[in-house]
């Protein structure tokens, strides 16, 4: 299935992509697309709905992120042996972990602000992960079953901050609008072999990103595994996997974000998004 939330931010309804790719909306059946929804059982029951049934949603409505109320938004780096690479860093013997901030979480096709005074802003295509039931010290060989689905995240990074200001890269990480999440939640079941998938980016039509799930330094099912050993996770939770080169900061010159800069970015069965740079405001 693919699952969505469409509607004004703060106000999305739940919805699905029919056979047709035509949203359904889920009101009726669901009161969201949250923690609650994203178990075995919970998501057994919207399968089971005879989707030609569902009301039909016309036009275009934005679309949300596709989980609501995102618990822990969690970020795997150089995760991609090119991208260490070209990152000028060493590639790891163990995940590299850290977070990125819950509010800069916002719909796949959002605007992006770039934060005050900003001349770093990066762009990264990554594949993530929501987990669908509570996780903890779960083995790498049943760490599948924990995860409710996939969908496709740009981990915007501001490099100055990330990397100029001292330790953790949460500072460049977290700032508004850095998180989009979307278009939608493919449940597992739909994707035959997660390290398989096809995903790229491009800026203003230029192609900057492209690579293969299949290269990842660790697959899904290691870095579920791993950090369910770091703390709990839980339904709604968020793993975003690593990106692969092509990023602004590994270029030569380094070719960063400004405004009117325009963002598509996709992974193979996952979607696609699309976002407009924009400059801060309060």
């Amino acid at each position: 299935m693919k699952l969505v939330r469409y509607g004004n931010p703060g106000k999305e309804k739940p919805g699905l992509i029919d056979a047709n790719g035509q949203l359904r909306d889920l009101s009726s059946v669901v009161p969201d697309i949250g923690p609650a929804q994203l178990g075995d059982a919970a998501l057994a029951k919207i399968r089971k709905l005879k989707t030609d049934k569902l009301p039909l949603v016309r036009g275009k409505p934005r679309y949300g992120c596709p989980v609501a109320n995102v618990g822990k938004f969690i970020a795997i780096g150089l995760n991609y042996a090119d991208h260490a690479a070209e990152s000028n860093m060493p590639i790891p013997g163990e995940p590299v972990v850290f977070t990125k901030a819950n509010s800069c979480i916002q719909g796949p096709n959002d605007p992006v602000m770039l934060p005050k005074g900003s001349v770093k802003t990066d762009w990264e295509v990554e594949l993530g992960v929501v987990i669908g039931t509570r996780a903890r010290y779960v083995s790498q060989k049943d760490a599948l079953n924990y995860v409710a689905g996939f969908c496709v995240i740009n981990d915007v990074s501001e490099r100055a901050w990330q990397m100029e200001h001292g330790l953790t890269w949460d500072k460049g990480k977290g700032f508004d609008t850095f998180g989009p999440i979307g278009p939608w939640l493919v449940t597992r079941d739909e994707i035959a072999n997660v390290q398989k998938l096809g995903m790229w980016l491009d800026v203003n039509g230029q192609r900057m990103q492209t690579g293969n799930t299949k290269t990842m330094i660790f697959n899904v099912a290691k870095l579920v595994s791993y950090v369910s050993q770091l703390n709990t996770l839980m339904p709604g939770d968020v793993i975003t996997t690593g990106t692969p080169p092509g990023v602004g900061m590994g270029m030569k010159p380094p070719v960063f974000l400004k405004k009117g800069d325009v963002i598509t970015l996709g992974i193979e069965g996952l979607g696609e998004q699309r976002q407009e740079v924009v400059p801060f405001k309060l």
